[in-house]
C-alpha cells in the first residue's frame, strides 16, 4: 500500500495549490486535512462514507438520492471517490463562495448528465431528492403542498428564459440571483 508516512502530511505542492484555489491559509488546510484523514485513512471518501456523514444533517428525511448528486459534484475527476483536494475545494465554494460561485456549483449538481444545460427531467430528479431528504416536517415549512414534479416544472419554466426547453448555466445563475426564495429551495442550507 505504499509508504504510510506520505499520507500523514500534505505535499508542499498540494498546500500551495489549495492556498491559491481556496480562501484557507496553510494551518487551516492542515487542520481540515487531519480531520479528513481521521475519517478517511486511505485518503478516499467513498460514496457510502459520504452518505453516512451527510445523512446526519437530515435525520428525519432520506438523503441518499441527494447525496448521490452532491457526491457526483464533489468528485470532479469522476473516479468514484473524493480525495482531499476535491473535498476542500467543494467545501470552500459551498461555505465561503460568493453567491455566483455557489450557484455555479449548484448548476453542476443539477446538470446530472454534464451536457452543459438542465432539462426538466434533471430538474425534477433533484427537486424530488430534496423533498425526500427534507422529511415530512420540513416539507410543510416550504408553505406549499405542491408535488415535487409541479414545483420542478414551475421553477424550470421560470428559469428557461428563452423557452427552448433547456436551462443554461447563465439562465440558472441569473434567475437564482434575482429570487431569494428560489435559492433557498434549490440549495438546502446544509449544502451551503
Amino acid at each position: 500500500m505504499g509508504a504510510k508516512g506520505s499520507k500523514e502530511r500534505l505535499s508542499k505542492q498540494d498546500i500551495e495549490f489549495l492556498k491559491v484555489n481556496t480562501r484557507y491559509d496553510e494551518s487551516t488546510i492542515n487542520e481540515w486535512y487531519k480531520g479528513f484523514m481521521a475519517d478517511c485513512p486511505d485518503g478516499k471518501l467513498t460514496p457510502t462514507s459520504f452518505m453516512q456523514i451527510y445523512s446526519k444533517c437530515f435525520p428525519t428525511g432520506n438523503a441518499n438520492e441527494f447525496c448521490d448528486h452532491v457526491f457526483r459534484t464533489f468528485d470532479s475527476d469522476k473516479n468514484g471517490f473524493i480525495d482531499f483536494k476535491e473535498f476542500l475545494l467543494a467545501i470552500d465554494v459551498t461555505s465561503s463562495g460568493s453567491p455566483e460561485e455557489k450557484l455555479n456549483w449548484a448548476f453542476s449538481m443539477y446538470d446530472v448528465d454534464g451536457n452543459g444545460w438542465i432539462d426538466l427531467p434533471e430538474m425534477t430528479k433533484i427537486v424530488k431528492s430534496i423533498y425526500n431528504m427534507m422529511g415530512p416536517h420540513q416539507k410543510m415549512a416550504l408553505d406549499t403542498y405542491e408535488s415535487p414534479e409541479a414545483r420542478a416544472e414551475g421553477i424550470f419554466r421560470r428559469m428557461d428564459i428563452n423557452s427552448d426547453g433547456r436551462v443554461t448555466r447563465q439562465e440558472f445563475v441569473r434567475c437564482c440571483l434575482d429570487d431569494q426564495k428560489l435559492i433557498e429551495l434549490l440549495t438546502p442550507h446544509s449544502t451551503f
